[in-house]
């Protein structure tokens, strides 16, 4: 019998969450599995995965056989690289303590990566919030201008109308008349 590690769907339509679990290679891919090691959500940014690792390392080391999909995932975990170094403790080129170490130590660089990574996507997202703010002040800026344009009273002809009528009142009259007080 074959066995494979894969994927089985679940979800609602276009919000699939996948189960990672181990069946028979001619079981249907929804159908009846042997054994469930976890989930993926691929629909998180960045995709979430639950994992049993040790479960999965098990598996590996009875032979069942990743799918492509499965194989990136478990790679990204550290269960491939868990595997190849229990194989060499299994044929005796290193010892337990050693391949936990390296284990360990790549788990820590992996940590630094995501923390790095994680920082950059929270740092861009900041960056690309920031420009669209911005924009959109220049554009709100843009429509008040407008708008005061508009409800303000033309300066241009009303100055014209007062030069107009204050011109032809100094040159009819030699002196301005003068109001009788109350």
């Amino acid at each position: 019998m074959a066995v494979k590690i894969r994927l089985a769907r679940r979800g609602r339509k276009k919000k699939a969450i996948y189960d990672i679990v181990v069946a028979d290679a001619r079981a249907p891919r929804d159908g009846r599995f042997i054994e469930k090691l976890g989930s993926y959500n691929p629909g998180t940014n960045p995709a979430s995965i639950v994992l049993e690792s040790a479960k999965a390392v098990d598996w590996l080391l009875k032979g069942a056989q990743p799918t492509d999909t499965t194989r990136s995932i478990l790679q990204h975990e550290g269960v491939m690289l868990r595997k190849h170094l229990q194989i060499g403790v299994l044929k005796g080129a290193i010892t337990q303590e050693v391949a936990d170490a390296r284990f360990e130590e790549w788990k820590g660089s992996k940590a630094d990566r995501k923390e790095s990574a994680a920082g950059t996507l929270a740092q861009k997202q900041q960056a690309d919030k920031e420009a669209k703010l911005a924009a959109e002040r220049q554009v709100n800026e843009a429509r008040a201008e407008a708008i005061a344009k508009k409800n303000a009273p033309p300066v241009a002809e009303v100055a014209e109308e007062e030069v107009a009528e204050e011109a032809p009142a100094e040159t009819e009259g030699s002196a301005p008349e003068e109001e009788p007080a109350a």
